[in-house]
This record gives structure tokens, sequence and C-alpha cells, in this order.
């Protein structure tokens, strides 16, 4: 198994922590206060995830690609402070 794990990290700003889900990876779903916490929590869940998987005595390695994205809203015009 060497295919690309695709993770979505999203901020929520109203309980400021990161959200994190794989459509790659069924059950791959965490929260991290920053996106650092959040990268040294993904290996652990993964090895968890894919424990089943392990029919291969020397391990290996599958990518992983985090996409974080946050929106918010900027005040322009006579109003902005």
């Amino acid at each position: 198994m060497g295919h690309l794990i695709v993770v979505r990290a999203t901020w929520d700003s109203e309980v400021k922590v990161w959200t994190a889900e794989s459509p790659d990876l069924p059950g791959l779903v965490t929260e991290a206060s920053s996106l650092d916490e959040l990268d040294a929590k993904l290996p652990d869940l993964i090895r968890d995830l894919l424990d089943d998987c392990d029919d291969n005595d020397e391990g290996f390695d599958i990518p992983v690609e985090v996409i974080a994205s946050y929106s918010r809203r900027v005040r322009v015009g006579a109003q902005a402070a």
C-alpha cells in the first residue's frame, strides 16, 4: 500500500481548533489547536487505522498531503478599523 492520503484540515474559529479528516482513510478524524500539533498526531492515527494492512514485515511508507484552509472576513470602506 503506497497510495497518497490527502488530509483536509479546516480552522474552526468558534472553538479555535483545526479539524482534520481524510476521504482516503475512513475513520481519520481529529482536531488540534495548531497545525504543528495536528502534524504530530497524524502519524500515530494513520498507523492505527492501517494496522490491519500491515502484512509486510519490513514496513512501508505512505505519502500524506495535508491541505489546510481557513476563512475570514475583512471589513473595507468607511467603517474599516
